[in-house]
C-alpha cells in the first residue's frame, strides 16, 4: 500500500515525520535509485528506499528508552565534527532508535529515545501539549513579578509563548533555583525567557516528560520505559488507552 514517504520511515524508526521531512529536503532519501521529493508516496512492499545509501525495511519491535543527556552531548545521531553524540551513549541497544524532540548542547536530562515514529510525531505535536518540566539555575534571584510575567507567556522573537508554570525552589549566595514547566518546543525556549527576564540560566536539567521522571538514572545512562510508562505516554497523546508489551 502506497503512503506518504516520511510516514514510511516514522514507521520503520527512521525519524519522527518532522525529522523525516528534513532529511528529504537535504537528499538524504532515495526511492528506486531517485531523490526522493516532499509529498512523495511509496510503498515499502514495491518500492526500494534508501536513507543514506541504507536500505531500510520492514517495522522492527518498538523500543522506548529514557537518557539522562549529559552537557556537551549533541542530541544526534551524529556530527560531522566529531562531537560527542547521543549514539555513543547507546551501545548495546540494537534497535534503531531516535531522540524524540532536542536539548540544547549545554543542557542536560531526559531525553526518550524511540523507533516508534507515529508516537514521536504525537509526543512533539503542539496540539498534545506535552508538559515538560525542568530544574533551571539562574543568575540573581527572581521576584515575583517576574515569576508573573513567566506565567503569563513572555514575547520572543518568534512570538508570544503560552504560560509557563514556575516554582521557587532554593536560593544559593548569588543565583537561585527553579523549576519550570512548558508544553511548547521552541529552539532555547526556557533559556531566552529567562533571559528576556533578565536572568540568565547558568545550568538547566530537564528532569520530566508527561509525568515520566528520570528518578536516579545517572547522567549519561539509559534504561528501558516500563510497560506503565509506555501506556501512559501512549495513552496521553492517543486519549485512549492502548495496550503495550514493554521492552521491546
Amino acid at each position: 500500500m502506497e503512503e506518504r514517504l516520511q510516514k514510511i520511515l516514522a514507521k520503520c524508526g527512521i525519524a519522527s515525520r518532522r525529522k523525516a521531512e528534513e532529511m528529504i529536503l537535504e537528499g538524504l532519501v532515495k526511492v528506486n535509485g531517485a531523490p526522493a521529493t516532499l509529498g512523495m508516496k511509496a510503498d515499502l512492499d514495491r518500492d526500494h528506499i534508501k536513507v543514506r545509501g541504507k536500505l531500510i525495511r520492514n517495522v522492527e519491535s518498538k523500543v522506548y528508552l529514557i537518557f539522562n543527556k549529559p552537557e556537551k552531548c549533541l542530541t544526534s545521531m551524529a556530527d560531522s565534527e566529531g562531537r560527542p553524540t547521543v549514539k555513543d551513549f547507546l551501545k548495546g541497544v540494537r534497535a534503531h532508535v531516535f531522540p524524540v524532540g532536542r536539548l540544547d548542547y549545554n543542557s542536560e536530562g531526559l531525553l526518550i529515545l524511540t523507533n516508534d515514529g507515529d508516537l514521536a510525531n504525537a509526543i512533539l505535536h503542539p496540539s498534545k501539549k506535552i508538559p515538560k518540566t525542568y530544574l533551571v539555575k539562574v543568575d540573581g534571584f527572581l521576584e515575583d513579578k517576574d515569576v508573573s510575567r513567566l506565567e503569563k507567556g513572555i514575547r520572543l522573537d518568534d512570538g508570544m509563548t503560552a504560560p509557563a508554570k514556575v516554582k521557587k525552589i532554593k536560593k544559593t549566595e548569588a543565583n537561585s533555583w527553579i523549576e519550570m514547566t512548558i508544553h511548547e518546543g521552541r529552539k532555547r525556549q526556557i533559556r531566552r525567557m529567562l533571559e528576556r527576564v533578565g536572568h540568565p540560566v547558568i545550568k538547566l536539567r530537564r528532569t520530566r516528560i508527561n509525568g515520566i521522571s528520570l528518578g536516579r538514572l545517572e547522567l549519561g545512562a539509559i534504561r528501558y520505559l516500563t510497560p506503565e510508562e509506555i501506556e501512559k505516554l501512549k495513552k496521553e497523546v492517543s486519549g485512549k488507552e492502548l495496550g503495550v508489551r514493554g521492552k521491546g
